[in-house]
């Protein structure tokens, strides 16, 4: 008997009339004979309130670890009550079905509260579940650290948990969302973006660091990691209205067709800092850059060119939004020890992205991206790429522009 884990997302959870429908989705997968467990968000809005709750009780003025931890026991909550309710609903269908903690599974994890990892799941508990019948209702994005405590998963995190429960338990991962699977971009900008029927690993983690929020990148990097197969499907629909759509998140080699481009993605959540007049000598990026890291600060794009003058540099690089204020903090503290000219941060600014495995044997991505961008008066202020990805960091205001353009350049409207 095959074993299947379902995942559904805060939107499909939204009320209880919603939470009717995913039982009745889980319903027919297990009149189909599989053994099913289900791992759920916390209703939308929910968590954000929870958040809420706590920076009000004083969490971000304590700054403590034991506050974290607390932090943690209050927006775990979320999931908690969607379980419960769910697991309610499928017994006042005639199911055999129970919810389950993070801490009961067990789904072990690390110390770091708020943005935990997780570094085990006994799933003894679980198979036993299935072996007695059971559906088992699971509240996503939680675990338990080794001394007891409950932590989460940073935001997103109960696509993680469902994915390492299906690896847990050789299983298969169907991840319900508000979309029904990957688009060649968002719809939302682009009318003419096309569904994909399938998307390799590596394009899907791309995408999903690139601003996609259809899967969290964690979850994708754990799949690939462990080979769960993946399906990305819609929630709005009833038992047997759409068989076989969605998208699925494989293997390279399983993609019949492959696309030399498979998708555009942007991030509007990009701020670039410039230093001016930076000694050119080593040692410097060290200092800088790791004293990012030390404040957990992610940076992505880093550009350096020589100024006109002998040894001395100019360097751009680029942070989340709200990591901005707190790296120039640190730029501006480390200014004295290197001895840069000025530093300016600039929010107006988004990333826009190609993405396909193609890239590695076909040349001239980057010509038809840049003529594209060129044609219709984009600028490009910062380019990165990778070995099946190509992006750039443009004015905010050309975002749109730039992905519909894009998406035309590579016939991604036409597959």
């Amino acid at each position: 008997m095959s074993r299947l884990v379902m995942k559904f997302g805060g939107t499909s959870v939204a009320d209880l009339e919603r939470i009717r429908r995913v039982a009745r989705l889980v319903a027919a997968e297990v009149a189909a004979g599989k053994q099913v467990a289900v791992v759920v968000s916390a209703m939308s809005g929910k968590t954000n309130e929870l958040v809420a709750w706590t920076d009000g009780a004083g969490r971000a003025a304590e700054g403590l670890a034991e506050s974290d931890a607390e932090y943690d026991a209050v927006v775990a909550s979320g999931e908690q009550v969607t379980a419960g309710l769910l697991a309610m609903t499928l017994r006042n269908m005639g199911h055999d079905a129970r919810s389950w903690m993070g801490w009961q599974v067990p789904i072990i994890t690390d110390e770091a509260h708020g943005r935990a990892r997780i570094d085990d799941i006994p799933a003894d508990n679980l198979l036993a579940a299935f072996d007695k019948g059971e559906i088992a209702v699971i509240a996503g994005f939680q675990g338990v650290t080794r001394e007891g405590r409950i932590a989460t998963l940073g935001r997103g995190g109960s696509d993680t948990s469902a994915v390492a429960i299906a690896a847990a338990v050789g299983g298969s991962c169907d991840i319900y969302t508000d979309v029904d699977g990957v688009y060649t971009t968002d719809p939302r900008i682009e009318q003419k973006a096309r569904k994909l029927a399938r998307i390799s690993y590596e394009e899907m983690l791309e995408m999903a660091s690139l601003g996609a929020k259809v899967l969290q990148t964690r979850s994708v990097e754990l799949a690939m990691a462990q080979r769960v197969p993946v399906r990305v499907l819609s929630s709005f629909v009833e038992p047997g209205e759409a068989p076989g759509q969605g998208t699925i998140v494989c293997d390279e080699e399983e993609i019949v067709e492959k696309r030399i481009v498979s998708g555009v993605a942007y991030s509007r959540d990009e701020a670039k800092i410039t230093l001016l007049g930076l000694p050119d000598h080593p040692g410097v990026s060290s200092t800088i850059f790791s004293r990012l890291a030390d404040a957990n600060v992610n940076v992505d794009m880093i550009v350096q060119s020589r100024a006109r003058t002998s040894d001395i540099a100019n360097m751009e690089f680029t942070v989340g939004k709200r990591d901005a204020g707190r790296a120039m903090e640190i730029v501006n503290a480390v200014k004295a020890e290197i001895g840069f000219e000025d530093a300016t941060v600039n929010e107006d600014v988004a990333k826009v992205s190609v993405i396909g495995v193609g890239m590695r044997s076909h040349a001239g991505v980057a010509k038809t991206m840049f003529g594209a961008l060129a044609e219709k008066g984009v600028n490009i202020q910062v380019i990165s790429t990778s070995e099946i990805k190509i992006s750039v960091l443009i004015d905010a205001a050309y975002t749109e522009l730039a992905v519909r353009a894009l998406h035309a350049a590579y016939g991604l409207d036409k597959l």
